[in-house]
């Protein structure tokens, strides 16, 4: 396996780019190198296989959709637990809309869990780690509610991400807005 770790990244970001683009079915090796502009064969060599390459992207779009510490870190120490909550999730609406493609490859990849098994056991690894992770940040920030509360926010907020960036109910919403008032739902 080849081992240029800024090569196999900017794979790993082509690939994300094919699979927003074209789709679970648009995501071979070839496809990847043509995205990335790189000689026919390079990501095979770096990805043996399909189940590799799929493995490679989920642990990039984890990469790219990491907190940013400064964020968490500005994240208002005062204020109510509605306020507190807020901030949190604009960083997370954030994220996961700054960079489109990463979000839809993410949707894309759950989309090909639910027919792959392969694919449902990494996606699936990743996705309970960082689901502990939300909930241990979650503790560790005050903020209210447990497990099931926070599942019931992500459930909310991967709808709304989805919505904004496929066919919207409602394209002229401000998201801060939208994510205020979920805080304020969730929150009353």
């Amino acid at each position: 396996m080849a081992r240029n770790p800024a090569r196999r990244t900017a794979l790993a970001d082509a690939g994300i780019t094919v699979l927003a683009e074209q789709g679970a079915r648009g995501l071979t090796h070839r496809a990847v190198d043509a995205e990335a502009g790189v000689p026919r064969g390079t990501a095979s060599n770096y990805f043996a296989s399909r189940d590799d390459l799929v493995g490679a992207l989920v642990a990039r779009i984890e990469e790219r959709l990491t907190p940013d510490p400064a964020v968490a870190a500005a994240a208002p120490a005062e204020g109510t637990d509605r306020e507190r909550l807020a901030h949190h999730l604009r960083d997370v609406v954030r994220r996961l809309t700054a960079d489109p493609h990463v979000a839809l490859a993410l949707f894309e990849l759950r989309l090909e869990a639910a027919r792959r098994p392969e694919v449902a056991r990494t996606l699936g690894a990743w996705r309970r780690s960082a689901f502990t992770d939300d909930v241990t940040f979650h503790a560790a920030a005050g903020l209210p509610g447990g497990r099931a509360d926070l599942a019931l926010v992500h459930h909310a907020v991967d709808g709304l991400v989805l919505d904004r960036l496929t066919v919207p109910l409602d394209p002229g919403a401000d998201l801060d807005e939208v994510v205020d008032a979920l805080a304020g739902r969730l929150l009353p």
